[in-house]
């Protein structure tokens, strides 16, 4: 194919990606914070708290009290999700700690809201212990409807979600991996359209064996591809059967070692450009470039190569250099170009339409449905070497998401409060939609203000 890229100035986008931490700095402690708590019950008059407080408040809680599934119905439990961290790996920052990893939480609730309609709170825990971290979150669940686990550093990360999972009662998701995992599947899967090739006969390789990328192998094995055909690349080299340092810490990196027994079948060795070479597809979700990945890797690669080199904020190459050793389709984590590969696409709708229907848990079953739904609706708009996904900005892939999860999760049977993809996706439409147009009318009213 072409190369459409344009290559800029390498040092005019390095600007362009400093440009919002400049604008950050500014506008963070122009606002102090990025969500706070508004009122959805009237004040008529002072008479009202009666009815929202003492002594009103008694009869609801009574009500509660003996059928507990009813603070659904009388409280803000059923769109509400907390968003839990200890600070261990934020974004590319690392081990920061809580108040530091503060702002990200915050916009990750503002995300939830903007594009999800859900409510979300930062909840910032002051331990790295994970018995400690599962302990809290089953404490706080009885306030929140939702559990949503972010940048929490590995190895720790698998076992608080997968014990979180089997023990609460409310859904728990760690949006490092399944949501990444969702959109980049949903990525790949268009990707193989547009180059005409079947995921169970495509070689992968997996660079980078962190939260992210083990959660993409997860589920995209899951989805179809051969584990066999494929090979994951960690600090020290390919996953293999003879990986002795995994297999003296087995215990610790269970995934690591699974992937060693059942991943690179031919027991290929080396680093970065051996396990490339032949490639079909390389994905990549290891430490900012440029140069981690090389040109002439991508052209060891096989014909019509599937590139998703997405660390933030600079990729592991660029674009113009992928498609310069032969990549067919470029994906990255960037906005300023084309196919961006973003959890921001799956959590919020996931999210909607496992609140509305109770889901009792978010199943891979339920990130297969959002990500065949993202990927249907990039179809739908106009499948092409530069639009393998749907935006941000074409926000009705919320509420899409959000019937398409709902409707998996009552043929699961785990739905307590079912409904139809078609009730989904209005109710939704119209939760999504509110929170928009509120925010809008916010900003014109000047309730929100506007920064110098």
């Amino acid at each position: 194919m072409a190369n459409t890229d344009s290559p800029l100035n390498i040092e005019e986008l390095l600007a362009k990606a400093e440009q919002p931490s400049a604008d950050a700095m500014r506008l963070h402690p122009f606002y102090r914070g990025k969500v706070e708590v508004a009122l959805k019950a009237r004040v008529r008059d002072f008479n009202d708290f009666a009815i929202w407080y003492t002594p009103g408040v008694a009869a609801p809680c009574r009500a509660i009290a003996e059928d507990p599934e009813l603070v659904y119905e009388h409280t803000h439990k059923w769109n509400t999700v907390a968003v839990v961290s200890d600070g261990t790996r934020v974004l590319g920052l690392g081990d920061i700690g809580p108040k530091a990893g503060l702002p990200v939480m915050e916009g990750k609730a503002l995300l939830f809201k903007y594009l999800g309609g859900v409510d979300a709170w930062p909840i910032m825990l002051d331990t790295k212990d994970p018995d400690k971290i599962i302990e809290t979150v089953l404490l706080i669940q009885p306030g929140f409807g939702g559990i949503n686990l972010e940048d929490i550093s590995q190895p720790k990360c698998f076992r608080i979600l997968d014990t979180l999972r089997e023990r609460a009662e409310i859904p728990v998701w760690h949006d490092d991996q399944q949501g990444t995992a969702t959109v980049t599947l949903a990525g790949l899967i268009n990707a193989l359209k547009v180059v005409g090739k079947k995921l169970e006969q495509v070689q992968i390789a997996f660079i980078g064996v962190g939260s992210s990328n083990v959660a993409n192998a997860r589920l995209i094995y899951a989805a179809g591809a051969t584990p066999a055909l494929c090979r994951m690349v960690d600090s020290k080299g390919i996953l293999h059967k003879e990986r002795k340092d995994l297999e003296q810490r087995k215990a610790e990196y269970v995934d690591k070692w699974k992937f060693c027994q059942i991943t690179n079948e031919e027991g290929r060795q080396g680093g970065i450009s051996e396990a490339m070479e032949g490639a079909d597809v390389v994905i990549a979700l290891s430490k900012p470039g440029p140069g981690i990945l090389q040109t002439d890797w991508i052209r060891m690669m096989a014909k019509d190569a599937i590139v998703f080199a997405c660390a933030n904020p600079v990729p592991e190459i660029w674009p113009w250099e992928a498609r310069e050793g032969g990549a067919a389709i470029v994906a990255t984590g960037r906005s300023d170009f084309p196919n961006q590969v973003n959890n921001s696409l799956g959590f919020p709708g996931i999210f909607r339409g496992t609140l509305d229907v109770r889901a009792t848990t978010i199943t891979d079953s339920m990130c297969f449905a959002a990500a065949n739904e993202l990927a249907d609706m990039a179809v739908e708009q106009g499948l092409s070497a530069e639009h393998i996904l749907p935006t941000m900005d074409d926000w009705q892939v919320f509420p899409r998401e959000a019937a398409a999860v709902a409707a998996k999760a009552v043929e699961e049977g785990i739905a307590r409060k079912p409904m139809t993809y078609e009730e989904e996706l209005k109710n939704a439409g119209e939760i999504i939609r509110r929170s928009r147009d509120l925010t809008a009318n916010m900003m014109a009213e000047g309730f929100i203000a506007e920064a110098d």
